[in-house]
């Protein structure tokens, strides 16, 4: 039996938000004791040094088989997507990221990935992962998804993900900023197709996550059964009040609008997603800020891999989201217990509990006080096991 203590360290509780002088011990991955004084005998113990333990973050809408390049390239093959896939989960590894939803892979390489560190054949956070996006003809994101139009191709195209091993459906219900010639208001699958989509993947116990930006497609996703909303520029309180009842959660993103708007043009961005992006970014905030107040279920994700939006950044947003008013501890708990509720895993991960899975990640401050502190996570520990550390 594997057996190890984590001691001197403060427990950052997520479930009754506080901060306690604790001691872990670990049991063959899981989480056996958490108290004043474990019993250390036969154990590996690590000295935390006072430092302050939290369970590791989530990121729930990643690409990580993308670069965060001004203007993403798309002829990559698989070969040179695959090691650049690999090089990103390294880190999110470094960062105290334990667990990704990848919402829109390359050629399936996401799910090969998936299933290769699964196997234990490669270190990656543990993730679930939504193979190629299903868009119209033409639609955001066409040039690495799986076009489809009509309800029986949105169907198809749904059963030919869950075929290949998918967590997630992914489906655009508006246009987007990274896309040329179409606009984040426009609605594009339409609700019947989006509905397909959606019940296949409810068939089996997959969720669906909606790229919608415009109020009309969100809509149009909510009533067809969605389980979260990406990005959601503009929504209202009819939205808000509808993901309250049917427990939709909202991913905003901010992060992906920030760093298009502080690089512009001049770092090579297109000129046209940043036109998208000036012409939204105040009402998406907006609208973030109102959903919070409302209620609604946030989650963290960042949709790292669009322009300057690196895959050591995941806690990034959590700045953004206190920045816009998000209490410290409701932007921890986004990237941690509720992330793990929307992925339905919280059984198992996003807190520091008795039977959980150690996953967690180590910071020098406080984390509910110095949230940019974030960005310098000290050591990761995946199932048990210290997977990075500079201490």
């Amino acid at each position: 039996m594997s057996k190890k203590v984590f001691k001197n360290c403060k427990v950052v509780d997520v479930m009754e938000r506080r901060i306690f002088d604790r001691e872990i011990l670990v049991e063959d991955g899981k989480i056996a004791e958490v108290g004043t004084s474990v019993n250390a005998e036969g154990a590996e113990v690590t000295d935390l040094q006072g430092k302050y333990i939290m369970p590791g973050l989530f990121n729930c809408h990643t690409h990580f088989c993308m670069a965060p390049d001004p203007a993403t390239d798309y002829s990559l093959n698989d070969a040179k997507i695959t090691i650049l896939a690999i090089n990103n989960l390294k880190m999110y590894l470094k960062t105290g990221v334990t667990f990704i939803r990848d919402v829109g892979g390359n050629n399936y390489v996401d799910i090969d990935v998936r299933n290769a560190a699964r196997k234990g054949q490669l270190e990656a956070p543990d993730m679930q992962v939504s193979g190629k996006i299903i868009c119209m003809t033409g639609g955001h994101g066409w040039q690495m998804g799986r076009e489809a139009d009509g309800p029986d191709d949105c169907r198809k195209a749904a059963r030919e993900q869950l075929r290949a091993g998918a967590d997630w459906i992914k489906i655009m219900g508006t246009g987007g900023v990274m896309t040329e010639g179409v606009e984040p208001g426009s609605p594009q699958l339409n609700e019947d197709e989006l509905r397909a989509a959606i019940e296949e993947g409810h068939k089996v116990g997959a969720k669906s996550a909606t790229h919608s930006q415009g109020m009309t497609g969100i809509k149009n996703a909510l009533r067809a059964g969605v389980d979260s909303v990406e990005h959601g520029f503009y929504m209202d309180d009819w939205c808000f009040d509808w993901m309250k009842e049917h427990n939709v959660y909202y991913v905003p993103t901010l992060a992906a609008v920030h760093w298009i708007k502080v690089n512009g043009v001049e770092a090579g961005i297109p000129e046209y997603a940043v036109r998208k992006v000036n012409a939204t970014c105040e009402d998406h905030l907006d609208t973030f800020r109102r959903a919070y107040k409302a209620g609604v279920k946030i989650v963290l994700g960042t949709d790292a891999g669009t322009p300057f939006n690196r895959h050591d950044l995941t806690a990034y947003e959590i700045v953004l989201m206190e920045n816009a008013g998000m209490e410290p501890w409701d932007a921890l708990r986004a990237g941690t217990i509720v992330a793990a509720e929307m992925c339905g895993v919280d059984k198992t991960h996003g807190s520091i509990e008795v039977g959980k899975k150690a996953n967690m990640a180590v910071f020098d401050n406080d984390p509910t006080k110095d949230a940019e502190g974030m960005l310098h996570c000290r050591m990761t520990v995946l199932g048990g096991e210290i997977v990075y550390t500079d201490m």
